[in-house]
């Protein structure tokens, strides 16, 4: 009996700890915004719309799209655009790092602040650890605002807000854009970070975004609207301690003493130096002007509100799902699943010719997400798929390839697909379960056969260079193709293991694999 009482207090307790907690990590009710909407500034007769208008109305209908797949040609396409707004600078991210990259963009954020330029910042709130006195400092800003998207009442152990609201902050706000004076933005799969701009000597994403103008910037700046006004998103003065340097000055400091930095100082010149930024202030940028459509979420996903048939993944499967002959995808985290088994399978059945690029065990930065991948690989091959799995290490220079610089090993982060060299996406959408089913995204699908077909020149002579091709042999089992030289003479290199990774990783993924986690990955 003793026992049994001494079991139903200690579970009373644990109760009342737990509704304790819970009420501890209880959100407040979120005011309206004290920013003017961009919808009611008037951007029409910003520099930036005389310099597009007069090329909108050579290409009416259509938007006008430059694809940025070098980091420091990404990084620098943001801080003009910065520079150049007047009015408006709409902002969302996932992730917002605090290192050489982020201290400098924030600086520009503030700089364009301090023009009289209405600065909106929203982020998610998952990775901002670090970051609060720097977000009070901007936030306290007149002309700046700064939101959370479902945002950690406890800023220090955020862990406890896991415990008590798993469900909400287990879904997160993936989308990323910057959008200028609502005339220009871009779109794509960089978070703002160093390894993101090529300006990280450890590691490099290859990635992809893609700067817009024409009628599908208003299409974006709409739905930052939606995401800025949804119930997801709080001022960041309801959550940030109040402290006497959350000074704007902060900022500029901070910018300051980044540049001076002797790492640093090289990637700075090397900016101010990038022929693409000529080539954008000479009004050169060879624009591809095609027909554009934006997909994104509805906020509500990110409480759970939004009915799966209004998910961008929907979307998405519709348009591949309507492929004639071939489908060219990359992704860095691959978790088909086994109804986008099922659904490619029927794909490669009727004779489309699908290859996937995504990241090999040693190149992978979520080993719980190769784990994923890995139990569905035999069966994509045995239905006919082609699979590439990205290398880790850096390449050596090919003709004709564009190598990454500054960092010295590499990790694919580009989220893109063609669909029958007529039609491109590109956007923040990994193809798992998360992507699909818990955290919102965005994207651009863009009609155009060049760009498309871009993406097969590229599966044909780049991605086998830069990847093992996985096969079946003759006994069934996986083995892994090296091209380490020119393909017209290249002897492939055969492994009958995941190259390049540790042992710990594999058992990691053996272990993950185990679990019933795929839902989470």
């Amino acid at each position: 009996m003793r026992v049994l009482l001494t079991g139903a207090l200690l579970l009373v307790a644990g109760a009342v700890a737990w509704l304790w907690l819970a009420h501890m990590q209880r959100l407040p009710a979120a005011p309206p915004s004290s920013v003017q909407p961009a919808t009611t500034v008037d951007t029409v007769s910003t520099r930036l719309a005389q310099a597009i208008a007069p090329l909108t109305r050579q290409h009416p209908g259509r938007s006008g799209i430059f694809p940025l797949h070098d980091g420091l040609d990404a990084f620098a396409a943001r801080a003009l655009l910065a520079d150049a707004a007047e009015r408006t600078l709409d902002v969302q991210y996932y992730i917002w790092r605090n290192d050489l990259s982020g201290t400098l963009l924030a600086e520009a954020l503030h700089r364009a602040a301090e023009r009289g330029v209405h600065v909106r910042l929203l982020l998610d709130d998952n990775n901002t650890a670090g970051l609060d006195s720097a977000l009070a400092a901007l936030d306290r800003h007149p002309n700046v605002e700064v939101r959370l998207f479902n945002p950690f009442v406890n800023r220090r152990w955020r862990v406890l807000g896991y415990l008590t609201d798993f469900a909400r902050l287990n879904r997160r706000m993936h989308n990323k854009s910057l959008t200028a004076d609502r005339q220009a933005t871009i779109i794509g799969g960089r978070n703002v970070g160093d390894e993101y701009f090529s300006a990280s000597k450890s590691i490099g994403f290859v990635d992809l975004d893609v700067l817009a103008v024409g009628p599908v910037v208003g299409a974006v700046a709409d739905d930052f609207e939606r995401y800025w006004s949804s119930a997801s998103s709080y001022p960041a003065d309801m959550l940030l301690p109040a402290a006497s340097a959350a000074d704007p000055a902060i900022l500029a400091a901070r910018a300051a003493v980044a540049e001076r930095n002797p790492a640093a100082h090289g990637y700075v010149a090397a900016l101010s130096h990038a022929p693409f930024v000529q080539r954008l202030l000479r009004r050169e940028l060879p624009f591809e002007w095609a027909r554009v459509q934006m997909v994104s979420d509805d906020p509500a996903k990110g409480l759970g509100r939004a009915p799966p048939e209004a998910h961008v993944a929907q979307r998405l499967a519709v348009v591949l799902g309507g492929a004639s002959h071939e489908v060219q995808l990359v992704t860095p985290y691959f978790v088909p699943t086994a109804d986008g088994v099922a659904a490619l399978a029927a794909m490669a059945g009727r004779g489309v010719q699908v290859s996937v690029l995504t990241n090999a065990l040693e190149a992978t930065d979520v080993v719980a997400v190769h784990a994923g991948y890995t139990k569905y690989r035999k069966a994509l091959l045995q239905a006919g798929i082609r699979l590439f799995e990205m290398k880790r290490e850096r390449p050596t220079p090919v003709h004709g390839l564009k190598t990454m610089t500054g960092s010295s090993a590499s990790s694919l982060h580009a989220k893109t697909f063609a669909v029958d060299g007529e039609r491109i996406f590109v956007g923040s959408f990994n193809f798992d379960p998360r992507s699909a089913n818990l955290n919102t995204e965005m994207g651009f699908l863009i009609d155009s056969p060049a760009l498309a077909q871009g993406m097969r020149t590229a599966f044909d002579i780049r991605v086998p260079v830069l990847s093992y091709e996985v096969r079946r042999d003759p006994d069934g089992h996986l083995q892994w193709l090296e091209h380490r030289q020119h393909l017209d003479d290249a002897v492939p290199v055969a492994y009958g293991k995941e190259p390049g990774a540790s042992w710990w990783k594999r058992v990691a993924v053996w272990v993950v694999g185990k679990l019933p986690v795929e839902w989470l990955l």
